[in-house]
């Protein structure tokens, strides 16, 4: 029976070899096919489904045959995701030193919640902690969790803020939860992102009450004040945001906070993208007073170009956060400098700081500042193409990575939208702003270039050219 096994573990680890090569190889032909190849997919799922075939198989397959099946199958309905020339959503590329690193995740197989389990990736989260919170010009003692993205980031934040404000008025919801508790009031801007919604169901929290913002989606600080002023003695949260997904915009921070500490409450920023301005010289006058808020939210696999999945939430005060995630088991080895898992919701979880350390460090603060800056440049160079397009309309203030634009009727904005398509140079998105059919453009990935940026254009013009 050993010598059988013996066997069958030599098989195995072939047949891992043979996998992992096959797996490169297919991996580098589809990073070296982003140049050329249409960003749309060009198949759709019950096409890839139907070439996967729905059959459990009854005996074991081969580890390369597997993957070749699968690649051969999937690829078609790939979208090009990480090209250059994709816009439609923000979705930075991964960058080679977070791709490479992420491969070594997965090879290493590291369940990073608890620091003795796991010391290699608990120096790392503490260096990359602590770096991030310098790039971002944040209170040097927040606690930092990697979450799986901006939607858990938010809710991780979120919860934080629950737990304090609600301790605030002496009631512990961790113990009473939250049905017979003084109700939690959440302030938020008309055009805050729909997940912050979707975090404060998760929560219990219900759905926020609006502030008036002005034609950039800015929270108007007369209008928070006023709203501060309707109930406060209430439990309350206020959740700012660092880059509106339409315009860019950042909701002016010093006098928003201000207003909210003078009424006791808390103020949570949602900076999916735009909590990256502080990393630039340039920008980070966009961010001016964000430090002074109690949380913040953001996506490594937005600005950083981080490979998914990565969201990071920071915390001013570290027990708030541990009092709202933490938990304990007999089993778990506990270390007195506390515990990954504290604050975050996962308890089993990848290394997701490595890879967030490993473009840090091969970008450094002053290659972080230029990511930032050429991201911006590609989005003002947009803009200005547009400009010169017959019957476009810009219609945002281009501050940061976002544009949005009209081609007069809605009607004709959606036919440039479903033409670029399926033209396939470019991916941009169709959506609604101010009542308006729009084009928007997220600028996101690192290795958009100058060329790209011409490219997308003269797609645009082509798809703007036509009548009817």
């Amino acid at each position: 029976m050993a010598v059988g096994g013996d066997r069958r573990q030599t098989r195995g680890m072939e047949s891992r070899q043979a996998g992992l090569d096959l797996a490169h190889r297919l991996a580098e032909r589809w990073l070296s096919s982003l140049e050329d190849r249409p960003v749309p997919p060009q198949a759709t799922a019950d096409q890839v489904a139907e070439a996967l075939g729905d059959k459990l198989p009854e005996t074991p397959t081969e580890v390369d045959a597997v993957i070749d099946e699968l690649a051969t199958a999937c690829e078609p309905g790939l979208t090009a995701m990480p090209s250059g020339r994709f816009f439609g959503f923000v979705i930075g590329g991964t960058h080679p030193a977070a791709l490479a690193t992420d491969w070594l995740v997965s090879a290493w197989d590291q369940n990073s919640g608890l620091r003795r389990l796991t010391p290699a990736h608990t120096a790392v989260e503490d260096i990359t902690s602590a770096w991030l919170l310098d790039l971002l010009g944040l209170p040097t003692d927040s606690a930092v969790g990697f979450v799986t993205g901006g939607t858990m980031a938010n809710f991780t934040c979120l919860a934080a803020a629950r737990e304090a404000v609600l301790r605030g008025a002496g009631w512990d919801v961790a113990t009473r939860g939250l049905q017979a508790g003084p109700p939690v009031r959440v302030l938020v801007g008309a055009e805050r992102h729909d997940t912050v919604d979707l975090a404060l169901r998760y929560l219990g929290l219900g759905t926020p009450q609006p502030v008036a913002v002005d034609d950039e989606g800015r929270v108007v600080a007369d209008a928070l004040t006023d709203a501060l002023a309707e109930a406060p003695e209430s439990p309350t949260i206020v959740v700012l945001q660092a880059g509106n997904v339409h315009s860019g915009a950042f909701d002016p921070f010093a006098d928003t906070i201000a207003a909210a500490h003078a009424s006791n409450a808390w103020v949570h920023v949602d900076g999916a993208f735009g909590l990256w301005a502080a990393a630039s010289p340039t920008y980070r006058g966009l961010v001016s007073g964000v430090a002074e808020a109690d949380s913040w939210a953001t996506d490594a696999h937005k600005t950083l170009n981080v490979p998914y999945d990565c969201g990071i939430a920071a915390v001013r005060d570290p027990a708030v956060l541990k009092g709202a995630m933490s938990m304990h088991g007999d089993y778990l080895i506990h270390d007195e400098q506390g515990e990954p898992l504290d604050k975050v919701p996962e308890i089993s979880r990848r290394g997701r700081a490595f890879p967030v350390w490993a473009v840090l460090r091969a970008l450094g603060r002053s290659g972080v500042s230029d990511l930032v800056d050429r991201l911006c440049g590609h989005a003002a160079a947009f803009a200005e193409g547009l400009r010169s397009i017959a019957g476009a309309e810009v219609l945002n203030d281009v501050v940061f990575t976002q544009v949005c634009a009209s081609f007069g009727s809605d009607e004709q904005t959606e036919r440039v939208v479903a033409r670029l398509l399926a033209e396939g140079t470019t991916w941009m998105t169709g959506s609604t702003w101010h009542g308006r059919k729009v084009l928007r453009i997220s600028v996101s990935n690192w290795s958009t270039t100058d060329e790209d940026v011409a490219r997308c254009l003269d797609s645009v013009r082509r798809a703007a050219a036509v009548s009817g």
